[in-house]
Order: structure tokens, then C-alpha cells, then sequence
């Protein structure tokens, strides 16, 4: 089982749920417990750091009223993601979770390999300069999350239809959003302008030149072949199948102008002097359904399951064994 296959993780993160802060210690004994979920604790000290980390999140992601809106009930829903998380972590144990340290080592060797790390050491390093946290901490956070991620995939994200004429529907009104860029084909023959206003007199008389050589019906490509100075002369100024946005702006827009074997006037540049003639184009094709089918699913099922998710959190709460050993208004309180 691989971690795209489950509930995307902007989706999990949409229901605040969290872990314990990953530079927490076993707890004191002289630390006081604030929650009992099932056989689980949660102390003020834990709570407090979550909030921490909460916080500094948000201070890097927002700024302004937005920030203000989000810190507003940030403890609040701090307090209901760690709640969440150990109910899920019970879930999972029920359902005979396949979320193993094996798993995540596995998946922590994909890394290394993806991003051509040598050793756990260069993996950490990296994870240190961009997480704060040790490779131990990190791997910890992926079991979590990925054990969160099978049980709402397995007891939501999976049981939420959405039928084929609502994809097909949404892929008539969308067909935009899968549409391949223009493709086009350009011969180009440049010259260089030089140095000196005298080499740049010469260039523009030999554009005149082909210009004329052109209306008299001499082929474009053996015109490159003798005057062009780019190395794209030894195909006949050929550049092959372009994607729109790879040249220049001002060259991409007279190709858009041409017809196919019709050749450009003069394009200067800063350094050249550009004729192009069109070979051929595309215009900007369509995926089929059938390659975005997958993609369109997904985007269909988030909001859906994002309802079908917060109550099932709902229904796990109402079921375990939840007790505050400190009043909920004076923890939030802070």
C-alpha cells in the first residue's frame, strides 16, 4: 500500500487532526493529566507544546485577520486533533492497521532513494534543515499520519460514490483544465546582428536577400543551410515539436500568425535577426476521460468525504471512553 493511494493529506490536515508534539518526553509524574482518551493520556505539558507547534505553523502560513481568525480557535481545535488522533489510533488497532515500522521503513527508503541520499545520516540532515526534527521524530510522524490515513480511507474515503455521469459531467464542463498545450513546428534561420553597426547593415541585407531568393521560389530550408549561423542549420532550421512557451515570446507569437511553409517577416532580437516558416500545428488537445477519470474522482470525492469524515470523527467520539480530568472551559482557557 503506498500513501498516494489513501485520503490526500490536504484533506486529512482539514480536520485538524494531530499528534503528540514530537519533541515531547515521557511524562512527569508531577504532570498533570487533562484528558483520558480510552487508555490514552493527554497531560497539560503535551497540550501545551502542541499548541506550540500549532501556533508557529500558523504564524508561518497566515498573517493579518486571517492569522487572528485562525489562532482564534486554535487551542480548541489543537485540544479535539489530539483527542481524534488517539481514537483513530485505536480504530486502526481494531482493524488490524498494516501501518508496521517495516511499512515506514520502507517508505523511508523510497525517500532516500527518490532523492538520492546516500545514508539515514544525509537523509536526516536534509530533514533536520527543512522539519526542525530528527530522522526518529520524523519516521514516528509518518507512521502517525499514515495509520490516521488507513482508517479514513478504509471506513470513509472508500464508501463515498460518485457516480460515473457526475464525472463524465464534471469533465464536459472542465475540459480546460486537461487540455495539452498547442504544439507547433518552426524552421528558423538566424543571423547574427554583430558587433558594429556596419555587421548589423550587412545582416539586414542578407535578410534582403533571402527575402527575394523567397519570392523567387527558392525552399526556405536550403536557405537556412546556406545563410543561417545557428547550429539548427544542419537539419534545415528544424527545431522539432515545441511546446507554446518554450521560445521567445515575440518568435511563439509570429508562429501563431503563420499558415503552414508560410516564412515570417524580419524578428530582431537583442543579439539576432530570426525568419521562421511554420511547418505545422497543433491545436491544444484534450486528455481523453478515461486519463483523467482517476484525477476528476478525487477532486469529486474531497468535499464529499470532508463531511463524511468530520462525522465519523463524531460518531468515534461518541462511542469511546472520553473524560475530562480538567474542565474543558478552563483548558482552553489556558
Amino acid at each position: 500500500m503506498r500513501l498516494s493511494a489513501l485520503v490526500p493529506a490536504a484533506l486529512l490536515a482539514s480536520v485538524m487532526l494531530v499528534s503528540a508534539p514530537l519533541t515531547a518526553t515521557a511524562p512527569d509524574v508531577r504532570d498533570e493529566i487533562i484528558v483520558i482518551v480510552n487508555s490514552h493520556i493527554i497531560t497539560k505539558h503535551t497540550f501545551d507544546q502542541a499548541v506550540e507547534q500549532q501556533n508557529a505553523a500558523l504564524y508561518r502560513e497566515f498573517s493579518g485577520k486571517e492569522l487572528d481568525a485562525k489562532l482564534k480557535d486554535a487551542r480548541e481545535k489543537t485540544l479535539q486533533g489530539l483527542i481524534d488522533a488517539f481514537l483513530l489510533e485505536d480504530k486502526a488497532a481494531e482493524l488490524g492497521s498494516p501501518i508496521t515500522d517495516e511499512y515506514v521503513r520502507a517508505n523511508i527508503d523510497a525517500i532516500k532513494k527518490e532523492n538520492k541520499f546516500a545514508s539515514d545520516a544525509d537523509l536526516e540532515r536534509a530533514i533536520r534543515t527543512s522539519l526542525g526534527i530528527s530522522l526518529s521524530d520524523f519516521m514516528r510522524r509518518q507512521k502517525e499520519q499514515a495509520t490516521q490515513q488507513f482508517v479514513l480511507q478504509r471506513e470513509v474515503f472508500s464508501k463515498v460514490a460518485v457516480e460515473d455521469n457526475e464525472l463524465r459531467a464534471y469533465y464536459q464542463d472542465h475540459k480546460d483544465e486537461y487540455r495539452l498545450p498547442t504544439r507547433f513546428r518552426i524552421r528558423e534561420l538566424v543571423l547574427a546582428k554583430g558587433a558594429t553597426d556596419a555587421d548589423l547593415a550587412t545582416a539586414r541585407a542578407e535578410v534582403s536577400e533571402i527575402q527575394a531568393a523567397l519570392k523567387a521560389g527558392k525552399p526556405f530550408e536550403e536557405l537556412v543551410k546556406k545563410y543561417s549561423t545557428s547550429p539548427s542549420k544542419d537539419t534545415g532550421g528544424d527545431l522539432g515539436w515545441l511546446n507554446k512557451g518554450l521560445l521567445r515570446p515575440s518568435i511563439e507569437e509570429a508562429a501563431m500568425k503563420l499558415k503552414p511553409e508560410e516564412v515570417s517577416a524580419p524578428i530582431e532580437t537583442d543579439k539576432d535577426i530570426y525568419l521562421i516558416q511554420l511547418i505545422s500545428m497543433e491545436d491544444a488537445p484534450v486528455k481523453a476521460f478515461a486519463e483523467v477519470k482517476d484525477a476528476i474522482l478525487k477532486k469529486l470525492q474531497e468535499p464529499k468525504a470532508q463531511n463524511a469524515i468530520e462525522q465519523y470523527l463524531a460518531d468515534l467520539r461518541m462511542r469511546a471512553n472520553i473524560r475530562f480530568m480538567v474542565p474543558k472551559d478552563q483548558i482552553l482557557k489556558g
